[in-house]
């Protein structure tokens, strides 16, 4: 039996392997989780998936895998996302992320969202998550680096830009001489101060994957799983 996790740009194969033996794939997509199956793993980690450009991860695919009785567990971006979801299903979220989307904090798909380079180059992050931002602010104002109304600011400028333009140049350069104030001191503070949120629940799905699920009893669920059209035609489409 085996353990997959889909990452990309939050956490590198690589530095995951370092913590726990898988078969790491690449970001997921939807039909990706349901021909993961051939693995016959006893657990699945989603961390990173694509969204734009492909059709994501089915949650039908993620409900499937579950009543085949594998573990379904996700964290830190499209992982929590889907974990949130199908929370009340029996899929398994971990991290401030994923409980962010559970309690209703945030609700918006592009608070995981990032731009990044392809995978020959280990997926280089381009943009700044929105989650990310979120975190590093609250730690400048608990540090007192910033004041609560700077946070604040700074906060609504960063949701204000497309995902694809979020990072620390473009939220503080547009700062006016009059709003400036403290936003020097949060400058200096970033390169030691920054917090890559996604990062951290990824490690702390990876590390739950390693001390719980590596030998986990086979999963049950008390939803009847339904053969849909749809499904039936990814099931044709996509064979194992």
């Amino acid at each position: 039996m085996s353990i997959v996790v889909f990452t990309g740009p939050s956490l590198s194969a690589a530095e995951a392997r370092e913590r726990l033996d898988a078969i790491y794939l690449p970001p997921i997509e939807a039909g990706d989780l349901y021909r993961a199956l051939r693995f016959e793993p006893t657990a699945i980690g989603i961390i990173d998936g694509y969204f734009e450009m492909v059709p994501s991860v089915w949650h039908k695919e993620i409900l499937y895998a579950m009543q085949q009785g594998v573990h379904v567990l996700g964290a830190a971006s499209m992982g929590a996302l889907r974990a949130a979801e199908l929370n009340l299903f029996g899929m398994v979220g971990v991290g401030s992320v994923f409980e962010a989307y559970r309690d209703g904090l945030i609700e918006d798909d592009d608070e995981v969202a990032v731009s990044h380079g392809p995978k020959e180059l280990g997926y280089p992050l381009l943009s700044e998550a929105m989650v990310n931002i979120r975190r590093t602010l609250a730690d400048a104002h608990a540090a007192k680096i910033i004041s609560g109304a700077t946070r604040v600011r700074l906060e609504a400028r960063a949701k204000s830009l497309h995902y694809k333009d979020r990072n620390y140049a473009n939220i503080i350069d547009q700062e006016t001489e009059d709003e400036a104030g403290d936003v020097g001191a949060l400058h200096r503070w970033l390169p030691r101060g920054r917090v890559d949120q996604k990062k951290e629940d990824a490690l702390r799905l990876i590390d739950t994957l390693a001390g719980k699920y590596r030998r986990a009893e086979r999963k049950s669920v008390r939803y009847h799983f339904e053969h849909t059209v749809y499904w039936e035609k990814l099931v044709q489409q996509e064979p194992r």
